[in-house]
């Protein structure tokens, strides 16, 4: 259907760029053991299937692994799949599938899944996109299941946008292999879709999820949920 979007092309500039894919571990740690040890005290445990969309390098998935029966590791990035396979294959984890695939493509088989983690992807997609992934994610997902949203969401209001975007901008770092740069932030405000908060927050309980944890950072950038398949 001509209408549907690309969901590729809408990846973000960097996720399909090898050098910057290959740097992606310096620059960025997505805290894998914390949130796993959260994630168990939610009821993760050696039975559960994981889906990990917008998987990356897999930080995640890696992490995750060891304590569940079957992660499937879903990107819609050729060139982070094939990183995401190599690190896979090293790790000598069996229970990991690899899929090359979006929120907008993926295809579930097998028992529905217990635990959805989306780490800094969702934004990609405007907000019409947004919510059509989430109903999609929440067909593959057992009533009662838990969904793990952390992202850029903006929870600050309106007239407070010009300062605060100028504000995270500013923290930008000069070195671009181990920080993000100011030119990166800027490219994520500019070209990607993050929303705010009392957008994203009904379109969630919309699409058919209960959110039960809500947390801001405090310079308003940044979001994490944890939600509850109804």
């Amino acid at each position: 259907m001509s209408w549907r979007l690309d969901e590729r092309a809408n990846a973000g500039r960097e996720n399909l760029d090898a050098i910057h894919v290959a740097r992606y571990d310096a620059k960025e740690d997505g805290d894998p053991l914390d949130e796993v040890r959260l994630l168990r005290s939610l009821g993760l445990d050696a039975r559960s299937t994981v889906l990990d969309l917008g998987a990356g390098t897999g930080q995640f998935t890696l992490a995750v692994a060891p304590v569940c029966a079957r992660v499937i590791a879903a990107d819609i990035s050729p060139v982070m799949q094939e990183l995401l396979r190599q690190k896979v294959q090293a790790s000598r984890h069996g229970n990991i599938e690899c899929v090359c695939a979006g929120f907008l493509s993926y295809e579930h088989s097998g028992a529905p899944v217990d635990l959805a983690y989306c780490r800094y992807a969702l934004h990609h997609l405007p907000d019409f996109w947004k919510a059509h992934a989430l109903v999609r994610l929440g067909n593959v997902m057992r009533p009662e299941a838990v969904l793990r949203l952390w992202d850029v969401v903006y929870s600050f209001q309106p007239e407070e946008a010009m300062e605060r975007i100028e504000s995270w901008c500013a923290t930008g770092a000069t070195g671009i292999e181990t920080d993000w740069t100011r030119a990166e932030l800027e490219e994520h405000v500019r070209d990607e879709h993050s929303t705010f908060t009392w957008l994203l927050e009904p379109m969630i309980e919309r699409s058919g999820f209960r959110i039960e944890r809500a947390d801001y950072s405090a310079d308003g950038i940044f979001a994490r949920y944890v939600a509850r398949r109804r």
